[in-house]
């Protein structure tokens, strides 16, 4: 037994890609000597147990603690090949064949992305449709979170995913990142509603400066000369567009800026809340808890010109049915790509989901230019590209320094692994 377990140990070495030639020379797992030997006392013929060879699956061995945290860090955890009898059950059956999913994670991915951007681009120009016709933001904004709150409740109902429980603990830090999420959204639509569309997200492409400055001077972390020279594009870029946009007024622009204050405090907070609850349920939380953020300013602001004429208008424009089903089918919009967005950042490196996100925002600036005819000046038009340029210098920057500290992580746990059990 000594010389097995020696043997099992060469081969945890081995795993690790160390040289079992240099730890021990039993490579392979010798025959047992017999545990009952035949005796003239006995009539028991000799037993001898024999070791078939170790043989390995390949599958995935993941330090159950380390997996999730090194997951949440773009990574897919520490992975050792195991021997074979390990992947199979106590009456040998191996694991069942792999999934549509697991066999082809790149159209699965690529799937994710088309539906991200599919389902934005179509919430914006469905969106600012409304607004020509019915020019209530913080309304339209409650209806947003109503209709998403409703699909939570359905999907809880079904148990497509099934409700994590809430505490008080849970709430206390869910709440400020529901009130951040509830303002940045509502300053969002009310920008969508006195400008453009595209200069909207042109203002909101400054977010990552707001957000650099608050972990700067919020949180005290250090950010690195090269991440601030990567955002003067972006400045001078939304500077250049803002002077000669011809849908610029400050209620939109101020709205904008707003709205990117509120999601830099929303990460904040969010870092602040980091739990063990799936991002779907998060979100889920996180919508209904500003949903009771969001009903007492669109009833204080705009109920009494709603009552007065404002569904009245609408009605007569479009006629009720198309009025409700467009106010439907924004909140699903809004709803699904935030959450595709969630699921899809959690299906790649940061990278990749820093690169995707600058394209996604260029596809609703040009779908929104075509769809709606909007006339822009070569200045704006330059502007914008500046802008967006400097976004994907700040994502390409940023998500580097991210890897970086994500492999430095993987090498600490994987020698403190080494060091505790060998």
């Amino acid at each position: 037994m000594a010389s097995l377990a020696a043997s099992v140990r060469c081969s945890q070495f081995s795993s690790l890609g160390l040289n079992a030639k240099r730890i021990s020379r039993n490579y392979g797992l010798p025959r047992t000597p017999s545990l009952v030997s035949a005796s003239p006392f006995s009539a028991l013929p000799e037993i001898r147990v024999s070791a078939a060879p170790v043989q390995f699956s390949g599958n995935a061995l993941k330090f159950a603690g380390w997996d999730p945290l090194l997951r949440r860090q773009g990574g897919a955890g520490v992975k050792l090949p195991v021997p074979a009898a390990a992947a199979a059950d106590a009456d040998g059956v191996t694991k069942p064949s792999k999934s549509f999913a697991e066999k082809f994670p790149v159209l699965v991915t690529g799937f994710f992305f088309f539906m991200w951007y599919f389902l934005n681009v179509i919430f914006n120009i469905l969106n600012k449709k409304v607004y020509n016709y019915f020019p209530y933001p913080y309304f339209v904004s409650l209806i947003h979170l109503l209709v998403g709150v409703a699909y939570c409740l359905v999907s809880w109902a079904v148990g497509l995913p099934k409700r994590a429980p809430m505490d008080k603990e849970l709430l206390l830090l869910l709440t400020p990142v529901a009130l951040c999420h509830a303002l940045g959204h509502v300053m969002s639509n009310v920008s969508f509603a006195a400008v453009a569309v595209s200069f909207t997200h042109t203002i909101k492409a400054l977010e990552p400066f707001f957000n650099a400055a608050a972990s700067q001077f919020v949180l005290g972390h250090q950010i690195p000369f090269s991440l601030w020279l990567s955002l003067a594009p972006v400045v001078i870029g939304v500077s250049m567009a803002s002077l000669t946009e011809l849908s610029f007024n400050w209620t939109g622009f101020i709205s904008a800026m707003i709205s990117n204050i509120a999601f830099t405090y929303r990460s904040i907070y969010s870092k602040k809340a980091m739990t063990g609850m799936d991002s779907t349920n998060v979100y889920a939380y996180t919508s209904i808890i500003a949903l009771l953020f969001c009903i007492p300013p669109a009833v204080l602001i705009e109920g009494p010109q709603l009552m007065q004429y404002g569904f009245r208008d609408a009605i007569a424009k479009v006629g009720l049915t198309k009025f409700l089903s467009d106010l439907f089918w924004i909140g699903m919009f809004y709803h699904l790509y935030n959450q595709l967005a969630t699921n899809t950042l959690e299906r790649v490196a940061p990278l990749t989901h820093a690169v995707g996100n600058v394209l996604k925002r260029v596809f609703v600036i040009g779908f929104s230019i075509v769809i709606f005819g909007n006339k822009i000046s070569r200045q704006t038009g330059i502007g914008t590209a500046i802008a967006i340029a400097g976004v994907a210098i700040y994502s390409l920057i940023k998500a580097n320094i991210e890897e970086q500290k994500r492999v430095r992580f993987y090498h600490m746990a994987e020698h403190f692994y080494l060091k505790r059990y060998f």
